[in-house]
């Protein structure tokens, strides 16, 4: 008697007989390991986004504090710090100064 495979009958015969398979196939775990290997890649840009996001945010904090303390000079000098940052003109109310004339 001769047998003849046809294909899919080991699958239908295992299925059958209640055998569960013991592993995925090598394709399906390649596969799941790429995605998780993706995700994780993706995770690590993302920590090196923020841990960057977090220093540049510190020095922003930083340079504020400075402009606070040449504000506090400012003050003390001219008695204001509204001060004209493209040309350097003080901006002196009526009460504090003369008031700038624009020509």
């Amino acid at each position: 008697m001769a047998t003849s495979k046809v294909k899919g009958t080991s699958k239908k015969i295992k299925e059958l007989k209640g055998i569960k398979p013991e592993k995925v196939t090598e394709k399906e775990l390649k596969d799941v390991q790429d995605l998780v290997n993706g995700i994780n890649r993706a995770q690590m840009e993302l920590g090196q986004m923020e841990t960057r996001k977090h220093a540049v945010l510190h020095q922003i904090s930083v340079l504020q504090e400075e402009v606070g303390g040449l504000r506090e000079g400012f003050e003390k000098e001219y008695g204001t710090a509204d001060i004209n940052i493209h040309d350097g003109i003080i901006n002196y109310t009526k009460e504090n100064g003369e008031a700038n004339k624009k020509d």
